[in-house]
């Protein structure tokens, strides 16, 4: 079966500096990837490259479509969905209009089907987006800027979400609800490509692991085998 998102041989680089060293990885459709590895592994570089937001060659194929040559937009409407590590809110606009700006013109006509997701689902999802939909972005705690950035991705109504460090800097009661609605997007079939440094959302979420190490995947494998392997996680991850 072709997979949904198939990567081979990915090279990236910032300027001079190699970042990513033939990289090959696969998610099928509806599967959760949690891809781990410590800080300056190339796990944000390869979310970023598969935006086209870096340099890079090598071969991407989302619906076996290349994605070569893209820009961000495109590949959004092509169905990817991206919620980067540092939470690009638009500080000065409203938490209603954040979120108006995250629903993609056709992009679900463009795949033949009605759109899954609204700004009500997004509501329902976050409650307190609801409560705050007239404050300004800016002024939202670390944790409702996540979720408020989780939630406009899905307004894009992608098949595939891209989730760079769901948890980063959350308190445990906020990181409760995000891993919750990861759990709700997996039921509703979504495929997602979840990144961390170790496995404190994933764990329950994810059934495939990849771990990255100098640019590379060092393992790929179903979270049962992964959690056998004391010495990857010895060595790539800094526990055992």
């Amino acid at each position: 079966m072709t997979p949904l998102l198939d990567i081979r041989g990915l090279n990236a680089w910032y300027g001079p500096s190699q970042a990513l060293h033939g990289v090959n990885l696969r998610i099928g459709a509806g599967e959760v990837l949690a891809l781990v590895g410590r800080n300056g592994s190339g796990r944000s570089t390869l979310a970023r490259a598969l935006m086209g937001l870096v340099q890079c060659d090598g071969e991407l194929r989302f619906r076996d479509r290349s994605l070569a040559g893209l820009r961000t937009f495109e590949i959004a409407r092509l169905g990817i969905g991206y919620v980067p590590e540092h939470r690009d809110v638009f500080p000065t606009l409203s938490v209603g209009e954040n979120l108006e700006l995250g629903v993609g013109p056709g992009n679900s006509a463009n795949r033949g089907r009605a759109p899954r997701f609204s700004i009500d689902d997004a509501y329902a999802l976050f409650p307190v987006l609801r409560e705050r939909r007239r404050t300004r972005a800016g002024a939202l705690s670390g944790g409702e800027q996540q979720m408020l950035t989780l939630a406009r991705a899905l307004l894009g109504d992608p098949d595939l979400l891209i989730i760079d460090e769901p948890g980063e800097g959350l308190a445990s009661l906020v990181m409760q609800q995000v891993a919750q609605c990861l759990r709700v997007l997996r039921e509703r079939g979504m495929a997602m490509l979840l990144i961390e440094q170790r496995l404190v959302i994933a764990r329950d979420i994810a059934s495939r692991v990849a771990v990255m190490g100098h640019g590379e995947i060092v393992f790929d494998g179903e979270l049962d085998a992964f959690v056998q392997r004391t010495d990857v996680m010895r060595e790539w991850l800094g526990v055992g």
